[in-house]
């Protein structure tokens, strides 16, 4: 008795570009650049996509979205070419990993700067009495004194 295996789903450049939500071109673009180099082509000449290649794709996806270039992409793969264990690359994207969320963390600090910097002259703004004595008179009875650049307080 023999088993027979599930034999693998294949897919079209198409169906593919569907599947990951990225166009044909950028699939395209990617084969150029040597990021997807596992695809097969049948005697029709036309591209054929295995699940390992869409999942493959997936992962490229997911790298770009955090904001790695292509080139480090590129050298991330080339790592796993190099190395069956896994482990360069592994250690690679921790690397990577841990420069975004430290980029991320300080893009947020700004951001969180930002708002509250916002947040205090909406606050500032609708409650001035005299919105054309600010700076100036208003800046006597005004809770953001301390912190406010345009302040103007005799000393």
């Amino acid at each position: 008795m023999y088993k027979k295996q599930k034999e693998e789903q294949v897919y079209r450049i198409g169906e593919l570009s569907n599947l990951a939500g990225v166009t044909v071109r950028t699939i395209r673009y990617y084969e150029e650049l040597g990021l997807l180099d596992s695809l097969e082509r049948r005697e029709s000449g036309h591209r054929r996509y295995t699940e390992h290649d869409l999942l493959h794709l997936k992962r490229i996806i997911q790298l770009k979205s955090y904001g790695l270039s292509l080139s480090e992409i590129s050298e991330i793969i080339e790592l796993s070419r190099e190395d069956p264990t896994g482990e360069k690359r592994r250690q690679k994207l921790l690397e990577r990993y841990r420069e975004k969320l430290s980029e991320a963390k300080e893009r947020r600090a700004r951001l969180d700067a930002y708002i509250h910097e916002l947040e205090w002259h909406i606050d500032q703004l609708e409650n001035v009495e005299n919105f054309l004595a600010c700076p100036g008179e208003e800046c006597k009875k005004c809770k953001y004194v301390e912190i406010c650049r345009f302040a103007q307080i005799d000393k």
